[in-house]
């Protein structure tokens, strides 16, 4: 049995957790490892950027962080993500983030973040843009037109746009219908 300690309840803890400085990861468990398909050496020291499914969504989720951080530094949505290595190489799955910059004044300082794969409640359509991806997480979070588009330095109607888009993609004749079934994919 292993002794009982903070870096065993780091390394064993159920869901994944990342310790970061400047967007890089400076530590991880072994939930983030399995969950990305990764060795420890793949990510450690590496950039967030190598788990995210293009390059734009990472520069947009740094800056949705950096917009939305609470007062104390908190900060938490879903997104999809990208496995690293392993049989599931490559494949884009919904996750949920939550954590916390350490200072909320510099928010890619440093942070603990914690990543739960939310793949076998959730499945991804393919077919969707980067844009639409985050379009469809941030209707998730029930933000209106108006929101997103400001959230995402885009007008309300380019945000109606995609909706429509992604209510095609899924055959949903309602907003609510599309997120039951964004939910329920």
């Amino acid at each position: 049995m292993p002794t009982l300690d903070y870096r065993t309840a780091f390394d064993l803890a159920p869901v994944g957790l990342v310790l970061s400085r400047n967007r890089l990861m400076v530590d991880c468990n072994q939930q983030v490892l399995a969950m990305f398909g990764a060795a420890r050496d793949q990510l450690v020291g590496q950039s967030f950027e190598m788990l995210y499914p293009t390059h734009e969504e990472f520069e947009r989720t740094g800056e949705r962080i950096v917009a939305a951080l609470d007062a104390n530094g908190w900060y938490a949505d879903e997104r999809v993500m990208k496995r690293v290595d392993g049989p599931q190489r490559g494949e884009l799955f919904w996750c949920h983030v939550s954590g916390r910059a350490l200072d909320p004044a510099q928010p890619h300082a440093a942070g603990i973040w914690s990543f739960e794969d939310l793949s076998s409640r959730r499945r991804l359509k393919a077919e969707l843009t980067a844009r639409e991806r985050e379009i469809a997480a941030l209707l998730i979070e029930g933000l209106t037109s108006k929101l997103i588009g400001k959230r995402l330095g885009i007008s309300p109607r380019t945000v109606d746009v995609y909706r429509a888009r992604l209510m095609r993609k899924y055959g949903a004749a309602t907003t609510p219908e599309l997120i039951y079934k964004l939910l329920a994919a």
